[in-house]
């Protein structure tokens, strides 16, 4: 049973919202809430018409991610990070159903319908579309949409889960959209990412989530060492594996990438996965012209 709708209101913004008072907000209120996948679920659609692409923050981007700099489309992974701003708004707020700490991104679904210059004329918006049960807690769907013109260019479908108690006993089948395990894909590199790679990619995005920063900070949430943003993970993926200009892209992210480590980027056809010691795989994705 996913969540009903709210009443849908947009609220046009004049700015991109600060993203450190957003994280204090949903740290201060996530101890007040108690997910459940039949909560209601804000109706907001934020929309911020001009987002503006700031030329040394992309370049950063470009050079943590490992897409080339200076070409003349956004990385395909990059409208998320403008739109991230207004996710965590909505996720942050007193209405969203979800705690924020904890959350865990599990899953991306991008669909770019043409190349995007960093010059473009855009409007974001930016949506809860539901709530699902699953099998570790409740999942929220969150949808980015990056028009030009009137027409949507760019959009994605991010799945974020709150982890808790639930009727299964956590052996109940794979969730809608999840693939199979198939066999191993071949080896392409294998990449050492830094320790200080969580740092530079939250300087590049503005999500400085402190389980990315330092192993101090990571620690105080569980994790023995700072870990690599799932974002950084399916943008170096794409990076090596290339995209076209229209084009889907699917990806599930398994399980954290600690820093410094070392992983292997595996590779074939229209499929790639991140993998770690003994085969453990991080993430699972797919490309494909749309």
């Amino acid at each position: 049973m996913t969540s009903a709708p709210a009443p849908s209101a947009e609220v046009r913004l004049a700015a991109s919202p600060a993203l450190a008072p957003l994280l204090a907000r949903g740290a201060l209120l996530s101890p007040l809430k108690r997910p459940r996948p039949d909560a209601g679920r804000p109706g907001t659609r934020l929309v911020l018409p001009g987002p503006r692409v700031d030329t040394a923050r992309l370049a950063a981007y470009e050079r943590v991610c490992g897409f080339p700099t200076g070409e003349d489309a956004l990385p395909v992974t990059y409208p998320h990070v403008l739109g991230f701003p207004l996710a965590m708004r909505l996720m942050s707020a007193p209405g969203f159903p979800l705690p924020l700490l904890g959350l865990v991104h599990t899953s991306i679904g991008i669909t770019r319908h043409r190349a995007t210059p960093p010059t473009g004329d855009y409007e974001l918006t930016v949506y809860v579309d539901g709530l699902a049960p699953h099998r570790r807690g409740t999942e929220a769907a969150v949808v980015t949409e990056l028009r030009d013109g009137g027409d949507v260019v760019w959009e994605s479908r991010s799945t974020y889960l709150a982890r808790h108690r639930t009727a299964s006993d956590g052996t109940a089948g794979r969730q809608e959209g999840e693939k199979e395990p198939g066999a191993p894909l071949p080896a392409v590199e294998e990449w050492r990412p830094a320790g200080d790679v969580g740092r530079r990619y939250a300087a590049a995005s503005g999500d400085r989530n402190p389980i990315h920063l330092y192993p101090l900070t990571a620690r105080l949430f569980g994790f023995p060492r700072a870990i690599a943003h799932g974002m950084w993970t399916v943008a170096r993926c794409l990076a090596a594996h290339g995209t076209p200009d229209a084009a889907r892209v699917r990806a599930d992210f398994r399980a954290p990438v600690l820093l410094p480590g070392t992983v292997t980027y595996a590779a074939a056809g229209g499929r790639f996965e991140l993998r770690g010691e003994g085969g453990r795989v991080h993430v699972a994705g797919e490309v494909e012209a749309a």
